[in-house]
């Protein structure tokens, strides 16, 4: 028997050694695949994520600085610059290069500039960049003009544009460029370049060795999923280290649960919304152009709880269009809660009465309200149901319009809805409020047509800040009034929650405008085998 043991103990004795045969590689799975990884193309997240990390802007923000700010801006591919009320003249890093090996000029920056403000291209943030006038003066200057005053024309100039090689480019055709996937057509100069793009299947990044800023992991690969679920499906099966947000409590739930993999939270800059149709195509007002109905639909809404239980902890319930990310976000300051008293008096005083079966109508036609959302949004789905179940307290009868995508969006464009449940990414300067909510936006993403004068000459006020104090003074009474006047009731403002293997080591705070960034520091350590 003592042998026995002594054998049975012997064949349980194990020795630990790493095992680190994929330790140089980290795999990111993204819902969604991007049409385009060029940065003036780039509509999706994904495809920023990934451009992001081939091609430099000129300068960076540093994490929650205040774009009127200068002395919130950092060095990328520009080292230094120096401006008057009207200019700014930027010198480029000394030895900049391309993946290529041909030096970055300051030709590269004017033909860049030119690109995103062709409107054959159609970039993004393509408005800003109007009245900019951009000029080489030598290899390693470039120098911007503009209308004196113009309010953070760094933001402008420097933030959202990513430098592409003129070399690569200025002989193809802008409607060409969608559709390429060559490696050596993407060369940039970023910390990493385009090793392979399988489209539908994968894309591998590899750290660039002669980077300025060498990456601490060798290679990065993205695979696409379709969906949030079939996401986590690959992080938990190993297949992926890293999904850079797990979008669900029930995915949350089950990475939690995982003893191999862990979270980690971090402002989203991400909001949500239930806007109105406050004005048909013509300029007629709605129904919902009566401020006390608009009022009255959020005052009848318990919005915390509906967020929390969609979102997950964590989740706030902003002060207007303004995400956890934004500097203008003050968790201190208290929301407008439920307020059943409140709403039945707003819609009493509208005309809208109880009756005997408890619902409300205006003579005899009945306050109901549909609300449209996209059939790919389970989270927008289970919103809306929620908010239906909240109205039928208050007497309103409310239904939820579920379509595809592209319907939705149609449907949106056309005008052809009474409210439907939105959400918008902020960027680090609110100035996309102007396009969002205010007068200029209809025709572009105000779907709802609210159009206020009042609002528009706030905002107009508070870009023109000059320093970070003055602008969350002023942006904030600028949103104030927009919460006021109701277009929409602002419902949720989430925390973004990655996922990750355990062996991924990240480092520092997560950028939530620019999470990829933070990528070149990641390492991943080695696994832990056990042989006999």
């Amino acid at each position: 028997m003592t042998l026995l043991v002594a054998l049975g103990a012997q064949a349980c004795t194990f020795d630990t050694q790493p095992d680190c045969a994929d330790c140089g590689r980290i795999v990111i799975v993204a819902v969604g695949e991007p049409a385009s990884i060029v940065p003036p193309l780039v509509q999706e997240t994904v495809g920023r994520d990934i451009g992001g990390l081939i091609y430099e802007p000129l300068l960076r923000l540093r994490g929650g600085g205040v774009p009127a700010d200068s002395s919130a801006w950092i060095p990328a591919l520009a080292e230094g610059w120096e401006g008057t009320d009207s200019t700014v003249t930027m010198t480029l890093r000394a030895g900049a290069r391309w993946h290529g090996g041909l030096p970055v000029t300051a030709e590269d920056v004017v033909f860049s500039h030119g690109v995103y403000a062709d409107t054959a291209v159609g970039a993004p943030g393509l408005p800003a960049l109007d009245g900019i006038r951009v000029e080489a003066l030598d290899a390693r200057t470039v120098r911007f003009s503009f209308a004196a005053g113009r309010p953070s024309p760094l933001y402008d100039i420097a933030y959202g544009i990513r430098i592409l090689p003129k070399h690569r480019w200025a002989a193809k055709s802008p409607a060409s460029w969608p559709a390429e996937t060559d490696p050596a057509q993407f060369e940039g100069s970023g910390p990493y370049r385009l090793q392979i793009w399988q489209r539908g299947q994968y894309l591998r990044l590899v750290a660039d060795t002669a980077a300025a800023i060498r990456a601490a992991t060798d290679t990065l690969v993205w695979r696409f999923a379709a969906d949030p679920t079939a996401a986590a499906t690959l992080l938990l099966a190993h297949e992926a280290d890293v999904m850079e947000t797990l979008i669900t409590p029930a995915n949350t739930a089950r990475v939690t649960a995982d003893s191999t993999l862990r979270v980690e939270r971090y402002p989203s800059a991400a909001y949500g919304f239930l806007a109105f149709q406050v004005a048909d195509r013509t300029g007629r007002p709605s129904r919902f152009g009566d401020l006390r109905l608009r009022q009255a639909l959020g005052f009848a809404l318990d919005r915390q709880t509906i967020a929390t239980a969609v979102y997950g902890p964590g989740t706030a319930v902003p002060h207007g269009p303004v995400s956890q990310a934004l500097w203008l976000h003050d968790a201190a300051r208290p929301v407008q809660e439920l307020d059943t008293v409140g709403a039945a008096a707003l819609l009493d005083a509208a005309g809208w009465r109880r009756g005997a079966d408890g619902m409300r109508r205006r003579g005899d036609v009945p306050l109901d309200v549909e609300i449209l959302v996209p059939a790919t949004s389970s989270a927008r789905s289970t919103l809306a149901q929620a908010i239906v179940a909240q109205w039928r307290s208050a007497g309103i009868a409310g239904t939820v319009a579920s379509v595809d995508f592209p319907v939705f969006q149609q449907r949106l464009a056309e005008g052809r809805f009474d409210t439907y449940i939105g959400s918008y990414l902020d960027e680090p300067s609110p100035r996309g409020l102007a396009v969002q909510w205010g007068t200029s936006g209809i025709g572009q993403l105000n779907y709802g047509r609210w159009s206020d004068r009042i609002f528009d000459s706030l905002l107009t006020h508070a870009a023109a800040s000059r320093n970070g104090t003055e602008a969350r003074l002023r942006y904030r009474v600028a949103t104030d009034r927009l919460e006021s006047e109701a277009p929409a009731i602002f419902l949720f403002a989430p925390q973004a929650v990655m996922g990750l293997n355990t062996r991924v080591q990240t480092a520092g705070q997560v950028d939530p405008f620019d999470w990829s960034a933070g990528v070149v520091t990641w390492t991943k350590r080695a696994r832990t085998v056990r042989n006999r």
